[in-house]
């Protein structure tokens, strides 16, 4: 019997910000862009899975080391368990290479129980550390702050698609699981201010 595909969504996202090079003195700070493509292949077990991983792809814009670099790996994390039930993470992840090195940009977004004042700044802000190696165990050679700026983030939304949903009325549902499912976890943070259920 052949398996029904399931329906996933899609979009991409692009943060920019300064990131400092420690590997020379003094650092060399320069910005980098991050252009993320988002991918989720089954949204609801996506949102029934508590780490809430999807998959990271795009490509890297960072003077000392290149432009469009493109990415070999990458991890995307949404509201994912930070061991503190009152914080959670956005994780991006992605892997790359520079002329034949591996590199490793690990960042996460702090979301944090609060006010809906902290909402903006608290999901637009990625803290990230650039390592060396294919993976965030790797020596950490650089660290830096990206942000999405609005226009980026109305360009974002203009990307979010439905993926193998095989109607129009599937792809509603999967986007609208998605938005949902991102409205209830804001609504709990910022709004309810309540904590994530401590694991059984």
């Amino acid at each position: 019997m052949m398996q029904t595909a399931k329906a996933g969504v899609s979009f991409r996202e692009t943060m920019s910000g300064s990131v400092s090079l420690n590997t020379s003195q003094p650092p060399q700070t320069a910005t980098l862009s991050m252009h993320a493509g988002i991918r989720i292949n089954d949204i609801r077990a996506f949102v029934a899975d508590p780490r809430h991983q999807g998959e990271l792809s795009g490509s890297i814009d960072y003077p000392p080391l290149g432009s469009a670099l493109p990415s070999e790996s990458g991890v995307f994390g949404l509201f994912t368990p930070s061991g503190d039930p009152k914080m959670v993470y956005m994780v991006y992840e992605l892997g790359f290479r520079h002329q034949g090195q591996a590199f490793y940009l690990a960042g996460k977004k702090h979301v944090r129980c609060g006010t809906l004042w902290n909402l903006w700044s608290e999901t637009t802000t990625l803290y990230v550390t650039l390592h060396s190696g294919s993976d965030a165990s790797g020596p950490a050679i650089g660290q830096g702050i990206l942000r999405l700026g609005i226009l980026a983030l109305l360009k974002m939304a203009l990307t979010l698609r439905a993926t193998n949903a095989g109607s129009m009325v599937g792809g509603i549902a999967a986007v609208a699981c998605f938005l949902g499912f991102f409205a209830k976890e804001l609504v709990r943070t910022y709004i309810l201010q309540k904590p994530l259920p401590s694991a059984s």
